[in-house]
């Protein structure tokens, strides 16, 4: 009779190990995972109850992501934010959003600026990386993260800052070009300053003046909506006027 019964048990053993298909972790129970060992999901896996790693007690809430660290760095015009996480249950993904030194009463402070994937459930350290290629609004920029489950919760990061003090007052071209009906004008100003910015049609006579006031030192935009303006070529300039009483720019 002992015989028989552990010739029954092996063939379930084997059986199991043939065909793996899930792990059911029943209620109150748990799966303790040394240090240096993995689980994770496949895209469409999914892992349900409790699992612990080494050093944490058990009872204690499994964290859904763990985030380990939050950088920014600045890269000429870009800013180049990277971020690890340590442990990851139900990760949908990450929203960047940034605000900038210049934003104005009753406006929202923070914009969205991208979207990265996580990786769902892993319980490895996951690097990510975000370069924002067009901060602008000032010279000081604030970021932080939006971590969203696959069930729709989320919850923030810690606050990162980062400063980016242009050399020289700059000009860029407007984008898109062409465009209908909006484009923006990007500009950099090294100083604070009286900013005026103005539109001429092909003829040379004035259109519209889109900005007229003194802004701070850093990367600035402006968008211009065409849309009630006749198709054609336009022209615009800005003058740019320190309040230190330094030189003045002028640009086409």
């Amino acid at each position: 009779m002992k015989r028989f019964i552990f010739l029954i048990v092996t063939l379930l053993i084997t059986l199991n190990y043939s065909f793996p298909q899930s792990i059911v972790i029943p209620t109150g129970a748990s799966i303790y995972v040394p240090s240096g060992a993995d689980i994770c999901a496949g895209s469409y896996g999914q892992i349900t109850g409790n699992i612990y790693g080494e050093g944490t007690q058990c009872g204690e809430s499994p964290v859904p992501v763990e985030l380990s660290s939050f950088t920014a760095e600045s890269k000429n015009t870009r800013v180049l934010l990277k971020w690890t996480t340590e442990t990851e249950v139900s990760n949908y993904g990450f929203e960047i959003e940034r605000a900038s030194s210049s934003t104005k009463p009753c406006q929202d402070k923070w914009k969205m600026i991208g979207f990265v994937e996580g990786y769902g459930n892993c319980n490895s350290p996951k690097h990510y990386s975000f370069t924002d290629k067009n901060p602008v609004g000032g010279s000081k920029f604030q970021y932080r993260l939006k971590q969203i489950d696959t069930d729709g919760e989320f919850d923030y990061s810690n606050i990162v800052e980062v400063e980016l003090i242009p050399d020289e007052f700059v000009l860029y071209q407007n984008y898109p070009n062409p465009f209908n009906p909006t484009t923006k004008i990007k500009y950099a100003l090294p100083v604070e300053s009286e900013v005026r910015i103005v539109i001429y049609n092909s003829l040379g006579e004035r259109v519209i003046g889109l900005v007229s006031e003194i802004q701070p030192a850093g990367y600035q935009e402006t968008v211009w909506n065409a849309g009630s303006f006749a198709s054609g070529i336009y022209i615009y300039t800005i003058e740019a006027v320190p309040t230190n009483g330094s030189e003045s720019f002028t640009c086409v």
